[in-house]
């Protein structure tokens, strides 16, 4: 047996909802071998008097499969006492791999770090933990990512034998270890697919017990028919459902996230295992050809490169985008060298000229790499989806360097600080440990992570220790690079990545495997 480390003197938040009580907790061996009342124990002590000790946070919806192995010390996530990350969302991953250039071109909005020189999810986990992360990865299988291998990036349903191949892929995926598949049904090629076809990859999930994740298919006036989707699939599929970052967009829309709880909440009275989860910030962050409609990206960003090299073609889709397009509320986030880097911060209303001719100019100077933000929400629809206690916690970010070109989203620099700084110190809306409770042991629990997200005897030793009085998110949208601060100690597997405030360079980490 290796020797005990005691967190001693904190306020232990044990992560299932109950009662914060005064205790030590002592780590042996990477796993939790003791929580008692407060008293001398041998070993090495830390003293934690006047702070929380509660499990590491787990980020039920992240993008950072595809940002990790460019920075395994993940400092954005282990200032926020982050310790699991769960890849594979709205339909992007970075496996399985079939055609490369397609699927680097159809995610190059998460990052260009990746060389896609593996097949499979066993080959990028290779990968990951050839250099070691600080952290935990999880992962799900995406749809874009199973279309692009058996169909590419046409626009046109599934023929039975490409379905059966996707299904294959999945099946694969699920027996290789990953916990979930998921959809992005505003991005092209998931986009592309009907109902039906999602209904057989959700049934096939469904088969291996994995969770199924949506970006849904609409998020402004559509929102209720979109969660009316997501749960039929569900009904019809018998999958575990997680609605993904729910909102509602754009101001007309603002308030139907009411009505979308009301819908999941009957959903779930009559047997439908579904819940959602949300980051709060009132802006999102994505990819600006979501903007673009669906056929323009018919065949990828390099047909839809050569469609706007046709004047024709090009003054359609400026048409169309004109009419979806809220110009001032989209500010431009990161993209790759060329001529609009001047405009990186910058609003698409600020280009000059005709906004939709000048947002089409940008994709095609930058190769339709432009990651945007949206700030299209209304704070009070974060606060409701954010209180509800069938929502869990999640960033949606994909940074993890502290510093860096471009203003990405501060959601990856401090949501989870956010949450326990600005609404649960500041405007009460929510209490400490349900705050932690959707941080941990329910995100865990969608998951089926039976070790981790409850301090108690045998979990895995994943923890964080804060201050409740000081911590807090420094990260804004006019200034995103500043570090989280508060969090003073984080253990992964009882190995120490984060020691008084500071990264202490160790890389415990792993790629979880569903069932390992």
């Amino acid at each position: 047996m290796g020797e005990t480390t005691t967190l001693a003197g904190g306020l232990l938040v044990d992560g299932t909802g109950a009662p914060p009580r005064r205790a030590d907790v002592l780590v042996r061996d990477g796993r939790v071998a003791e929580v008692r009342e407060p008293g001398p124990s041998g070993g090495e002590t830390i003293r934690v008097d006047g702070m929380v000790v509660c499990p590491g946070f787990i980020d039920l919806h992240s993008h950072t499969d595809f940002s990790l192995s460019d920075h395994p010390a993940a400092d954005t996530a282990v200032h926020q006492g982050v310790t699991t990350l769960l890849g594979g969302n709205c339909g992007f991953s970075p496996f399985p791999v079939v055609d490369r250039s397609a699927l680097a071109a159809t995610a190059g909005f998460l990052g260009a770090g990746l060389d896609y020189s593996w097949s499979d999810l066993d080959g990028y986990a290779a990968m990951v933990e050839a250099d070691p992360p600080a952290v935990n990865l999880a992962t799900q299988v995406g749809h874009q990512a199973l279309r692009i291998a058996a169909i590419g990036t046409d626009r046109r349903p599934a023929g039975s034998g490409e379905l059966s191949r996707m299904r294959g892929l999945l099946a694969e995926a699920a027996e290789q270890g990953a916990f979930g598949f998921s959809t992005g049904l505003i991005y092209a090629p998931g986009s592309f697919a009907d109902p039906a076809e999602v209904t057989e990859l959700a049934a096939e999930a469904a088969r291996h017990g994995m969770l199924y994740s949506t970006h849904m298919r609409d998020e402004r006036s559509g929102l209720l028919d979109a969660v009316r989707e997501a749960l039929d699939t569900a009904r019809a599929s018998g999958v575990r459902l997680e609605i993904s970052h729910l909102k509602a967009m754009e101001r007309p829309n603002h308030g139907l996230v009411r009505a979308a709880l009301a819908e999941i909440e009957a959903a779930r009275a009559e047997g439908v295992d579904v819940t959602a989860d949300v980051y709060p910030y009132s802006a999102s962050s994505t990819t600006l050809t979501s903007r673009l409609p669906g056929w323009a990206m018919d065949g990828g960003v390099p047909r839809l490169l050569e469609r706007l090299a046709d004047r024709a073609t090009r003054a359609r889709i400026a048409a169309e985008l004109a009419e979806r397009l809220w110009p001032a509320d989209v500010v431009i986030a990161e993209l790759p060298p060329g001529p609009f880097d001047r405009f990186v911060g910058h609003s698409l209303a600020e280009l000059g000229g005709d906004p939709a001719d000048a947002t089409l100019e940008l994709l095609e100077a930058h190769h339709g790499k432009v990651a945007v933000i949206n700030h299209a929400m209304a704070p009070e629809d974060v606060a409701t989806v954010l209180a509800h206690p069938l929502v869990s916690v999640a960033s949606d970010g994909w940074t993890l360097r502290p510093t860096g070109p471009g203003r990405p989203h501060p959601r990856s620099f401090g949501t989870f600080v956010r949450v326990l700084g600005r609404y649960v110190r500041e405007q009460r809306l929510i209490g400490l440990a349900e705050a932690v409770r959707k941080m941990t042991s329910l995100p865990a629990a969608r998951l089926g992570l039976a070790d981790r997200g409850e301090v108690r005897p045998g979990s895995v030793a994943d923890l964080a220790v804060f201050d409740p009085d000081t911590v807090i998110d420094n990260a804004d949208f006019t200034d995103p690079w500043r570090l989280a601060t508060g969090v003073r100690h984080v253990l992964v597997r009882g190995v120490a990545v984060l020691r008084d405030g500071a990264a202490t360079g160790a890389r415990p980490g792993r790629v979880l495997r569903r069932g390992a």
